[in-house]
């Protein structure tokens, strides 16, 4: 009897090593996953630093540029010259192939958000009479504020 009891014995010994062995796999199987999930979430989490700073890099930049495209349009003003013209055209193509777009002012209602008062003359109360300075956004992230002039009624 004490024989059939010691095969009990280590049978039981090795159901329950294999148990617990099953458990250990079955915690790395488990800190691998998270493992795994933390390094996706690091890679998501640097790929979208990476991408912020590149819009603020490129932000930078575009700031450095809106004042050449504001002289070229000046330009265009006092003359006709066909090469100002083509030169500002290709000068908005490159603005809006980066996501830029013009902040669309003149008879509109003012906006604050998009829209800098430099002044105010007579006029329909609240509308945007004249652009002064253009503005822009990026990403529907307002670039540089629009410079206009708003309609106020008589006093």
């Amino acid at each position: 009897m004490k024989l059939q009891r010691v095969g009990k014995m280590k049978k039981n010994d090795k159901q329950k090593e294999i148990k617990e062995e099953n458990k250990d796999l079955e915690n790395l199987e488990n800190q691998l996953k998270r493992a795994l999930a933390d390094y996706q979430n690091l890679e998501k989490r640097v790929s979208l630093e990476k991408s912020e700073w590149i819009k603020i890099s490129n932000k930078d930049l575009l700031l450095k540029l809106l004042p050449g495209l504001d002289s070229l349009i000046l330009a265009l003003k006092h003359t006709q010259d066909e090469g100002v013209k083509v030169s500002i055209k290709h000068f908005i193509d490159i603005l809006e192939n980066e996501g830029v777009k013009k902040i669309e002012a003149v008879g509109k209602n003012f906006d604050p958000n998009l829209m800098e008062a430099i002044s105010t003359v007579e006029g329909e109360e609240g509308i945007v009479i004249e652009e002064v300075r253009a503005g822009y956004t990026i990403s529907d992230n307002v670039l540089r504020p629009a410079q206009v002039v708003v309609g106020r009624n008589k006093s």
